[in-house]
């Protein structure tokens, strides 16, 4: 099974920017879409962004025009740039794989924290 591992968290100041970045055990041409998705404490998980295998993105509102979602499939990574953050966007941000088969579950990375200071 596909694993992937997430990276580029950190401390930044509010208005700074990050690139996270999420790259799988195998290629990444036929996982489509790939997702971002963020996890705050005591809040559910929600989706941020994703992006097809042609590079068409669909963005959650609150981060639409500051957040920008990329991938490279021949180096089987994704990623996700972050500019003009805001404290309200620290959390655990996840990668996510869509589920190889019907029966599967879809991928998750481990997380990387992303923590936004005033």
């Amino acid at each position: 099974q596909v694993q992937l591992v997430e990276s580029g968290g950190g401390l930044v100041q509010a208005g700074g920017s990050l690139r996270l970045s999420c790259t799988a055990s195998r290629n990444i041409l036929r996982m489509n879409p790939m997702g971002w998705y963020r996890q705050a404490l005591g809040k559910q998980r929600e989706l941020v962004a994703e992006i097809s295998s042609g590079g068409t993105t669909n963005y959650a509102d609150f981060v639409m025009g500051r957040f920008i979602a990329s991938r490279d499939n021949a180096k089987n990574t994704v990623y996700l740039q972050m500019n003009s953050l805001r404290p309200e966007d620290t959390a655990v941000y996840y990668c996510r794989a869509p589920r190889p088969c019907v029966e599967c579950n879809d991928i998750w990375g481990q997380g990387t924290q992303v923590t936004v200071s005033s």
